[in-house]
This record gives structure tokens, sequence and C-alpha cells, in this order.
């Protein structure tokens, strides 16, 4: 976590909305929004994120604000949480700290018809199934191989490749955002370094804040778009949370390393390093961003490597087909990608790179990019939370086109660092307080579950509060663990 209090202003514009007005620094081109309320705003003001805000608001090109969602916390130039829209044509930039170093990490929700009766007596058997069988933690490889040319085929089409392999379906890329590939993905602008580190990990969960759940659904909403969702009280479902691996890392690393002198090429004064940036539309920027399309495709393909092992594990435990037990996508979106949308900025129709590091796309019913199954409901948006607590299902409103730039959250939002976490939870059995709370946990150690305990998180209830009553997303589901896979 960011060191230290934030010192500097911060102006209650509404219940949901706080300002830093760009008065606060010499430089700012914008101010910065932060939705919260006064619940939570006493703990974003622990914390320097609220400063990254503000740096954020230097970038050139910048459009109506630098904005920061509800489980905004410390990270990486960027806070987690922060929003960014940038016009190419006013010189705007693109900056891989506002993509992040697990390019497209993202959540997948699957549906079953399966219910909480019929499953609670096999918990722990497919607990243990799905535990040897979805690879989980640092570095750990997976069952699926490709090649170099196999590598970059799949990084330049994304899941739509996985499906001649046999290993996806129409349906899975109608139910994934982007339909599982960003066209102009460019592979041969991912280095060796990286491909050598994502040769083996498609398909893999990795460890941190990264998981697979079992979940029941357990209060609905809004009936109507928990229906088109299929989703009913005391439905058993699977989240998988995971990224781009080491693949995504590298390429992050790579153009971080890459663009360190192009600021300074461009005229560009920055107050933060950490934001280094090239202009869109230069040579520098086009080539970050066709490696980071490509990363982006890799993980879309992870996500649904991930998702087809849940469906065998269910399969051999409770010895149908996945089809049989109806064990369909409802939705995958990613929580850090920068795509190029349009948008309305001060009353003129813009195309602009928005930038979401830890913040989800949130579009409103009718708007051409929701998938036509979704589209009188809105997008569905994901929003994990904690592993003792509850996950979030809602769908993107029309607040959120003029608010956020079509953004909703992404999470509960840490509280405690790794470090903090694992301190607290020294002399405790993290898992047997889970399996108090009725969650079974498998996990390859003890620090991994201990770094990600519910208290080192935000209540995501009172986050997902702070998105439905700033009218960004609204709340359909309400879903809580049975059973975790963690790294």
């Amino acid at each position: 976590m960011g060191s230290g209090r934030f010192h500097g202003p911060l102006e209650q514009l509404s219940e949901c909305v706080w300002r830093i007005p760009k008065s606060y620094k010499e430089g700012m081109r914008v101010d910065g929004l932060i939705f919260a309320d006064e619940n939570l705003i006493e703990q974003i003001r622990n914390d320097q994120a609220p400063e990254q805000v503000a740096n954020v608001a230097f970038l050139p090109g910048i459009q109506y604000a630098s904005l920061a969602m509800p489980d905004i916390h410390w990270g990486y130039g960027f806070c987690i949480g922060g929003v960014c829209a940038t016009d190419p044509e006013e010189g705007g930039v693109i900056s891989p700290g506002g993509v992040g170093y697990d390019i497209n990490c993202g959540v997948r929700l699957m549906r079953s018809n399966l219910f909480i009766d019929e499953v609670r007596p096999h918990l722990g058997q497919l607990m243990d199934t799905l535990f040897a069988n979805v690879p989980a933690g640092v570095g750990q490889g997976g069952k699926y191989h490709f090649n170099r040319k196999e590598l970059r085929q799949l990084m330049g089409q994304g899941v739509p490749y996985l499906k001649r392999r046999e290993l996806a379906t129409d349906g899975d890329i109608a139910h994934t955002e982007a339909r599982g590939c960003l066209p102009g993905a460019d592979p041969d602008a991912v280095s060796d370094r990286a491909l050598d580190r994502g040769a083996k990990q498609c398909g893999t969960l990795g460890s941190g804040n990264h998981f697979l759940e079992v979940q029941m659904v357990d209060r609905i909403f809004d009936p109507q778009a928990a229906r088109a969702m299929g989703l009913e009280e005391g439905m058993v479902c699977v989240m998988v949370h995971s990224g781009s691996r080491g693949l995504g890392y590298q390429v992050c690393d790579d153009a971080l390393r890459q663009l360190r002198h192009v600021p300074r090429k461009y005229g560009i004064e920055l107050p933060d390093r950490q934001l280094v940036c090239a202009p869109v539309l230069s040579d520098e920027g086009k080539r970050y961003l066709g490696a980071m399309r490509a990363a982006a495709n890799f993980a879309w393909c992870n996500r649904q490597l991930l998702m087809w092992q849940a469906r065998e594990s269910f399969a051999q435990v409770f010895g149908r087909s996945w089809r049989d037990m109806q064990m369909n996508l409802v939705y995958d979106v990613a929580h850090n990608i920068a795509k190029f949308e349009e948008h309305e900025v001060a009353g003129i129709r813009k195309r602009v790179w928005v930038h979401r590091k830890g913040a989800t796309r949130a579009f409103p019913p009718h708007h051409p990019e929701v998938p036509e199954v979704y589209r009188a409901i809105g997008q569905p948006v994901l929003i994990p939370g904690d592993m003792g607590r509850a996950s979030w299902v809602l769908v993107g409103q029309e607040g959120s086109m003029s608010q956020s730039f079509g953004t909703a959250c992404h999470g509960a939002g840490r509280v405690l660092s790794r470090k903090a976490a694992v301190k607290l939870a020294q002399g405790r059995r993290i898992d047997q307080e889970l399996a108090d709370r009725g969650v079974l946990a498998r996990a390859r150690s003890w620090r991994g579950l201990a770094e990600e305990q519910p208290d080192a998180y935000k209540d995501v209830d009172l986050v997902v509060e702070v998105v439905d009553r700033a009218h960004l997303a609204k709340k359909v589901a309400r879903m809580r663990p049975i059973g975790v896979v963690k790294g």
C-alpha cells in the first residue's frame, strides 16, 4: 500500500463523488474524481493512492477527469481502480502503468444447473479434484503447451484460435468481452523472454489474488437481469480470476524499459517516472499497443482454458458432461486494459483511449458493444470480493457513460499490504477460519491464504453500494463462496 496519509484536498461533490481540484498541483490538466461515500473515504485518505489520481491528471491529452473507483488503492504509476481517457488527436498518450503488469487480468463467471443441496455432499471431493486439475501457484506450468508459432497465432487470434483446437465453443466466444480478441494485436512486438514465460502458462491460475471459486447465488436483486443471465437463488456457479501470467508481466516490463526516455523525447513532463508514456500515434506508442493487445488475447485464452479444466473437473465428480450440467459462460470481463472507444466529452463525440487499471467496463443497455443477448439489460459487471464474504454480479447503467467512460469498479480493494496481511495471520489457520464460514479452501501455501485473507480487503458490499448508488452499475445478484482454489 502507499505509505502515509493523503493531505491534499478532497472536496465532496455528491454523496458518492469526491474531487481533487486541478489547482492542487501545478501541471494538472483536469480534476481528479474519486467515487466513494462516507464509509470508504477515510480508508482512502489513509493511503497515497489519491496522490496517484492527481499525478495521472498531468498526462497529455487527458479528457474530463482523472478517475478512481471505490476500490482504489496504491498501484504502479496509476492507482488500482484508476481510469483515464486520452484523445490521440490532442497528443493523447498511452501509459503502461494505466494498464498494469497483469495485462487483461479479469474475471469470468460460469453458471450450472446444479444447486447447493446437490453439490454440498460432494464439495470436498470437488475441491480436491479442482485443486488437482487446475494448475495454481507461482510459475506453475500446465497441461497445454504451445510452441512459438502456435503462441503467436493464439496471441493474434485470441479465443477463436482455441475454438479451432476444440477448447472453446461459439457460446464461449459470444459471452466474452470483445469476443475474446482485441484486433490489432502484434505478436511480433512480444519479446522472446515473454514468449518463454508464457509457453506453458496458458491455462494456469497463478498466485496472489487470483482464484477459482465455487460459489452459490446467495440473493437476486434484479430478477429480469438474473433471468437473462440464467442465474437463480441457490444455483452453483464458478468464478475464475486470472490474467496474462508471466507473459503479460514481461510485456509490461519490456515496455517500461523501452519507454523510459520517450517522455523527454516528446517534451512530456511527468510528476512520477512510473507514469512513463508515449503519444498513441507515435511508433513507440503503437508498438506497446500491439504487444498489449497480444498479451490481452493470451489472457482471454488463459481464462478460457481454466474454465475448460473446471468443466472437466465437474464432469469427473458428478459423472455427467458439462453440457448436460449446462455449465455455460455467463460473461468474461477485463480488469486491466486500454481500449479505443467512442465517448461523449463536453458534448462532443470522440474516439479516446480508455485506460482501465483495476476497473471494469460497464456499458449500459442498448450499447452496440454489449453482446446481443444482454443488450436489453446492459453489460454484465463481475466484481469479486474476498474469499470469505461475497462477490457480485451487476449490469452497466447509463450513468457510467456520463461519469466514468462506461466504467465500474473491479473488486473489493485491498486495505492491507501483503506483508501486513501475513503479519496479521501469524499463529492463525486461515483455512480453518474459512471452513468455519462454510468455505473449503485449497491452496499451495499457508502464505498464499494469509496474504488474501478477508481482513486484507474492504467489505465488497460497501464498495458495490457506491457503484450502485452512483448509477454506474446496478446490482443483479450476490454470490457467496463455498470453495476456493488459490495459488
